[in-house]
């Protein structure tokens, strides 16, 4: 009788903690998470990060969703090597799009050092942003380097005219290419080029773009990723290809909170100058590479619509739900 009385004490107890959580924490879920991609879908707010692991583990991709960015839900394995045949491993940095009722899944895999080998960046589609998701071409959508970019960190920038641009690549390079509507291919651009550089000074890897006042803010990543030096840089511009003069630093590490905190995306509330930074960082005592979890915290403008450093908290940021 003790027994079940202190049972169902305990389990009241734990309902009325869930009930009282007022901010996400940091990190916001449990596991090893890298790269995450924040957007809003159907009013809820979505995380789709990479899994960290050593590549030949990085097979598939998680989601996470919430209402109120203090409760999640985990929407296991939306993608994997098993839909999308020419992966076969270092499944990196999802991006998500929304278009057409259907879900556009953009993703690097493989890893690939050369333009023999086979990989780079891919696209799948499902009908809901929980997947499951299933390859759209068959092959990478691209998969050569252009310009000395690593066809990896591929971010989609839906343009205020409509057009959707892809913005990628690694190894200290950064190019801007332009989608065809389906998805299924690049396009030239007007002046018969198709990969167009916009790397800025310091840029490594994990671009970002927003427009905000209609200003082109570029984001960035740079430094190295498995390192304490891992940091997000930015810069402002009146078009989307630049040019891009790095303003400063905004996101960096603490060290009485976390070390290499990068590779980011941001939320913008709709309707409201209210701003998220979704990125990752290493647990302070963490040395391995592959030890990195997701996290939130908000981003602040000044009067000059500069952004201001970021300051990464154990708390994370309080509930708050779309309407």
């Amino acid at each position: 009788m003790k027994y079940w009385l202190m049972a169902g004490l305990v389990l009241t107890g734990l309902a009325a903690g869930a009930q009282a959580k007022k901010t996400s924490g940091n990190p916001i879920v449990e596991g090893w998470y890298a790269d995450p991609e924040g957007t809003i879908i159907n009013k809820n707010y979505w995380v789709f990060p990479t899994y960290s692991d050593k590549y030949e583990k990085q097979v598939f991709m998680d989601a996470f969703s919430s209402p109120d960015l203090v409760n999640w839900t985990k929407h296991p394995r939306i993608v994997d090597t098993a839909s999308v045949k020419w992966a076969k491993k270092a499944m990196w940095a999802p991006a998500i799009v929304e278009k057409d009722k259907k879900f556009y899944l953009f993703f690097s895999a493989n890893d690939i050092q050369n333009n023999n080998e086979e990989g780079g960046i891919g696209v799948a589609v499902s009908d809901q942003p929980q997947g499951p998701f299933i390859d759209l071409i068959g092959k990478p959508l691209l998969d050569k380097f252009h310009n000395g970019a690593q066809p990896i960190d591929q971010f989609v920038f839906h343009d205020k005219d409509g057009q959707y641009y892809m913005i990628y690549g690694g190894w200290r390079h950064c190019n801007i290419v332009k989608l065809k509507n389906d998805f299924t291919a690049i396009l030239p651009f007007a002046d018969g080029s198709t990969f167009k550089e916009i790397t800025p000074k310091g840029y490594v890897e994990g671009p970002f773009m927003f427009i905000r006042d209609n200003k082109y803010y570029f984001m960035w990543s740079e430094g190295g990723w498995g390192g304490p030096n891992y940091k997000v840089a930015y810069a402002i511009s009146n078009s989307p290809f630049g040019p891009f003069e790095r303003i400063g630093t905004i996101l960096q590490q603490d060290s009485t909170v976390a070390t290499g905190a990068g590779h980011h995306s941001v939320i913008q509330v709709p309707g409201k100058d209210e701003w998220y930074i979704v990125y990752h960082r290493r647990p302070l005592g963490e040395t391995a590479a592959n030890h990195r979890v997701t996290c939130i915290d908000k981003m602040v403008f000044d009067k000059d619509g500069l952004i201001q450093p970021v300051k990464i908290t154990f708390e994370g940021v309080k509930k708050s739900k779309l309407k």
